[in-house]
């Protein structure tokens, strides 16, 4: 079987850039938070306002280069945190194809932004292929990885749903499609749901660069 199905990889990335540059971004499953996760309460966050949630607090991990990594490793950046798995046929390539976008239109501020992908296929994504997968969208992306039970833990966290879905003689894995932000302290604070735009994104990040410059 090829490595990556449904569509060649390269032409997967380039033809998913190709989409959201054009503002074509995919529809994805619904977020599996209700208005009862809107806990911050404040307005002006274009995606679900997470100020002073008491779950997604942080992470133990491994990145691409074998390296442990936690929340803490990333403080003084706005962290977008998404969970992935490479061969994603069409979700996982849309957020971080947007999310090169994002950090395109942030310009100089992009060194203050830190995009971390978190697998939820860990026994098929492999370091290298991490590597490759994060190259491809933006150099400074940086993917996380683990045992599949530190994988599981990561998710429950962040109340992330994630499930392995047999298809033929391979399986593909249906997950949470939110991107979750951190401000440079290390706070939880904004899940942006897949179906929201790159002004959106860039909005909330400039938010919270903004706030750590006050």
């Amino acid at each position: 079987m090829p490595r990556f199905p449904l569509i060649p990889f390269p032409a997967r990335v380039s033809l998913v850039r190709r989409q959201v540059c054009a503002g074509l971004l995919a529809a994805a499953a619904l977020p599996l938070l209700s208005a009862c996760d809107r806990v911050g309460g404040g307005e002006g966050f274009r995606g679900i306002d997470l100020t002073g949630a008491a779950y997604a607090q942080g992470f133990s991990l491994t990145d691409f280069h074998g390296r442990s990594r936690t929340l803490a490793d990333y403080r003084g950046q706005v962290v977008m945190l998404y969970f992935g798995f490479v061969q994603c046929p069409d979700v996982c390539p849309t957020a971080l194809a947007r999310a090169s976008a994002v950090m395109q239109q942030l310009g100089t501020d992009a060194g203050r932004v830190r995009l971390l992908f978190v697998t939820v296929d860990p026994e098929r994504d492999t370091p290298e292929l991490l590597r490759e997968y994060m190259a491809a969208f933006d150099p400074r992306f940086v993917a996380l990885t683990g045992n599949p039970e530190q994988i599981q833990a990561t998710a429950d966290t962040f109340r992330v749903h994630f499930k392995k879905v047999p298809t033929g003689g391979s399986y593909t894995v249906d997950h949470t499609a939110l991107t979750y932000l951190f401000d440079p302290a290390g706070r939880i604070r904004v899940a942006l749901r897949h179906e929201q735009t790159v002004d959106d994104y860039v909005a909330d990040v400039r938010r919270l660069l903004a706030e750590s410059t006050l």
